[in-house]
């Protein structure tokens, strides 16, 4: 039944949050389901992004230290649903600079799909983003160049830094690690903050998209401040008042 479920999937966040970890075996028999029930459940779970599975079991979220291919799988509904939202914001003729996150690459897929924001020029340091974009009608791509991380999937350094301070853009659409009404956008990466701080340097307009699992949340390397970010998309409901109270101008559009 729904109810035990939902009761279920609470027992297995609050093991998580006291232990950091949970064993599909272990709660199994703690919670007098099968296996397979623990599975459905943590998958359920990873795809809201409450957790992130692993082999046997799963642990608490750290998406800042995920890898990219894991971090593509949190929050996954969450991601289409604010790209769907940011898509909203591109008009035919842009210019738009996309970074390597993947709820960006959520918006490079709705935006690869959509005609009426034809015609587009596209800049990113990101090869899966403009893999997206390959042979799509009506689309100028280019690369930042720089040098290639293959455990997060970009382009970074001086020369990708470099390479982006020669253009200007209507929007910068960035991801984030982290991100906090008062602390702003953070990286657990300095390089990776380095090539986000030079898009929105040469952007009019600065979007970040964060689904509920980066926020309240902190990284050491600064992005952006509060005052530096002109619109946040994401799915959290109480995102508009939080960032109210800090009499920050940023704009909220809520997926």
């Amino acid at each position: 039944m729904r109810t035990f479920a939902e009761e279920r999937q609470q027992r297995v966040l609050a093991e998580l949050q006291q232990r950091g970890r949970v064993e599909v075996a272990t709660l199994a028999r703690e919670l007098a389901v099968s296996e397979d029930t623990v599975r459905r459940d943590l998958r359920a779970l990873a795809a809201a992004g409450h957790l992130h599975k692993t082999h046997g079991g799963a642990v608490a979220l750290d998406t800042g230290h995920l890898s990219w291919a894991a971090r593509a799988d949190v929050a996954s509904d969450a991601k289409r649903a604010i790209a769907a939202a940011a898509v909203e914001l591109v008009e035919p003729g842009d210019t738009v600079i996309l970074d390597a996150g993947s709820t960006v690459l959520a918006l490079a897929v709705a935006l690869a799909g959509s005609s009426s924001h034809r015609p587009l020029t596209v800049l990113t340091n990101s090869l899966d983003i403009a893999e997206v974009f390959t042979g799509a009608p009506d689309v100028t791509l280019h690369l930042t160049g720089g040098q290639w991380d293959a455990r997060s999937r970009f382009l970074v350094g001086p020369a990708a830094t470099a390479g982006i301070a020669g253009y200007r853009a209507d929007w910068a659409f960035l991801g984030t690690c982290a991100l906090h009404p008062g602390a702003g956008a953070t990286s657990v990466d300095p390089l990776d903050a380095d090539v986000k701080r030079a898009m929105a340097a040469v952007a009019i307009r600065v979007a970040v998209l964060a689904d509920h699992t980066k926020h309240g949340t902190t990284a050491p390397h600064l992005v952006l401040s509060p005052d530096d970010l002109d619109v946040l998309v994401t799915d959290v409901a109480q995102a508009e008042q939080d960032w109210l109270d800090r009499a920050t101008t940023v704009h909220v559009v809520r997926a």
